[in-house]
C-alpha cells in the first residue's frame, strides 16, 4: 500500500496556510485582535492546561462546529471569533485543521508554529482546565 505519510501531509498544508510565531501570536492576542482556538483533546486540556482566554473546538469537531449549515453549528458556544490562530500540542494537526478552515473557505485563519508549548514559553498564561 503506497499512502502519503502524516508528515508529507502536514509538509504541504504548512504551504498553503499562514502560520504565525509564538511571539507574533502574543502581540495580537495580548492587542485582542486573534481568537485562539485549541483543536487538543479534552483530556490533553484536563492534562497540562490551556491557554487563558482560547475557545476550545476539538479537532474532530471543527469543521462541523464551524460550519452554519451542520447540525453541530452552535453560534453561541463559538462566540464572536476574529481572525482564528489554531494551535494543537506541536503545530501538526493545527497545520491539517487550517488547511481544512482554508479549503472550506475560511480566509481569516492561520497556525501556531510550534503549538501549545511554544505559546506557554511565548509568555502566554496557562490556565487550568477543570472536568464538566
Amino acid at each position: 500500500m503506497n499512502i502519503k505519510s502524516s508528515q508529507v501531509l502536514v509538509e504541504e498544508a504548512k504551504k498553503s496556510i499562514e502560520t504565525l510565531s509564538p511571539e507574533e501570536v502574543k502581540r495580537l492576542f495580548d492587542k485582542k485582535e486573534i481568537t485562539l482556538v485549541d483543536i487538543r483533546d479534552i483530556r490533553e486540556l484536563w492534562s497540562v492546561g490551556t491557554i487563558e482566554n482560547s475557545k476550545h473546538i476539538p479537532r474532530g469537531m471543527l469543521e462541523f462546529w464551524l460550519d452554519p449549515e451542520s447540525s453541530y453549528y452552535n453560534a453561541n458556544k463559538i462566540g464572536e471569533i476574529k481572525k482564528m490562530v489554531l494551535f494543537c500540542a506541536a503545530g501538526f494537526r493545527s497545520a491539517l485543521a487550517t488547511k481544512s478552515l482554508v479549503d472550506m473557505g475560511f480566509k481569516n485563519v492561520a497556525n501556531v508554529d510550534g503549538g501549545f508549548d511554544a505559546l506557554k514559553n511565548a509568555g502566554l498564561k496557562v490556565v487550568e482546565k477543570e472536568k464538566k
